[in-house]
């Protein structure tokens, strides 16, 4: 790949959350929050037959090293800002939001999310915000 392909933003957001987040406390005979959310934003992305969410992958990662913040997501792609939220709900609506917010971020230029933007789950509980690679 070129250095100018390299540093070309994509067109393609990985949306990746942390399977296995729990809140402090939660027992480990249950599910993870993290896994529940993973399940619900691959469950509201079937159901996407308007192809809203068509440049979003999903992936799961067993820890994004954020564990204080449980739920934690992160938004990643070439040439583009990292972001990480924390502090989110493992349910439909999250799950909505999060696709939405990665489809926001796969047409941004530069990636950037500004917070009035985001959808109202994702307009706090940022962890952290990185900028594009320069390698």
């Amino acid at each position: 790949m070129s250095d100018a392909a390299a540093l070309t933003p994509s067109h393609t957001t990985d949306v990746i959350v942390c399977t296995t987040c729990r809140p402090a406390g939660a027992s480990r005979d249950l599910p993870a929050d993290g896994e529940l959310l993973f399940e619900a934003v691959q469950a509201a992305q079937l159901g996407d037959d308007a192809g809203t969410w068509a440049q979003v992958r999903v992936r799961g990662v067993a820890c994004l090293s954020s564990c204080s913040r449980a739920c934690s997501v992160a938004f990643q792609a070439a040439g583009k800002h990292t972001f990480v939220f924390g502090d989110l709900k493992p349910d439909e609506e999250t799950a909505r939001h999060v696709l939405d917010c990665g489809a926001m971020h796969a047409t941004a230029v530069d990636g950037m999310l500004h917070r009035n933007e985001r959808p109202e789950r994702l307009r706090s509980g940022i962890v952290v915000r990185l900028p594009p690679s320069v390698s």
